[in-house]
């Protein structure tokens, strides 16, 4: 089914500034990696033939071509961060990047409801996958539930994420490249998840699970 040409605005004053103002604006509103949180830099217009994602940070445009007949489910942007879901595939894309980047459906998989974003990450849970977009380095991670592994919990802060399983916690850090593990104990159970801009707090009955997203470590401190 063809899209009829739209628009989904985060940031229409920043954009049309950007627009107007060229350069010089574009520059000024790069983000701080201390400015916290950040205004939406990324628009994304759905065409019939194409998928546009507007930069208002770097003022450049990215271009990816819909598939045959390929129909989008869903569009979101936040920050740094812009993701697309279809019926065939997810696309991201980030500011400062020329590429969009795609994860095709495996066998047995339908598309997601949408992505959990953040300033700088974004996670989109499929049938026995969660998919990872780092928006610093604009590339997906990817995490894998193994054989009878159910995901309990999925959180997203600013930028740092984490997914929750009954065997391991991921925290996902776009600073240090991708998910890193900590396993969780045999009949541990899960109290509580809570994700804020650099951090990610994982409470259970037995200890307090912290993960910190500019080194991607995991501490713990028993109960």
């Amino acid at each position: 089914m063809l899209v009829p040409p739209m628009i989904f605005r985060s940031v229409p004053l920043a954009l049309a500034a950007a627009i107007l103002l060229g350069p010089v604006l574009a520059h000024a509103q790069t983000p701080r990696r201390d400015q916290l949180p950040l205004g939406d830099l990324i628009e994304i217009v759905v065409q019939e033939e194409e998928l546009l994602a507007i930069d208002a940070a770097g003022g450049g445009t990215s271009v990816v071509r819909r598939q045959l007949n390929e129909e989008v489910v869903w569009v979101g942007t936040r920050g740094l961060v812009g993701v697309v879901v279809t019926d065939r595939r997810v696309l991201a894309v980030a500011t400062g990047s020329s590429r969009w980047q795609e994860a095709p459906y495996e066998r047995g998989e339908r598309p997601p409801a949408g992505a959990a974003l953040g300033d700088r990450v974004a996670l989109v849970t499929l049938r026995q996958r969660v998919l990872g977009f780092l928006g610093t380095t604009n590339r997906f991670a990817e995490v894998r539930l193994g054989p009878n592994e159910d995901l309990d919990a999925v959180q997203v802060g600013a930028n740092v994420a984490v997914v929750v399983t009954d065997r391991h916690a991921y925290g996902l850090s776009p600073d240090a490249g991708g998910f890193f593990p900590i396993r969780l104990q045999l009949r541990e159970k899960l109290a509580s998840v809570s994700a804020r801009s650099n951090l990610v707090t994982v409470e259970t009955d037995q200890r307090v699970l912290v993960f910190r997203g500019p080194t991607g470590t995991w501490a713990e401190r028993r109960n």
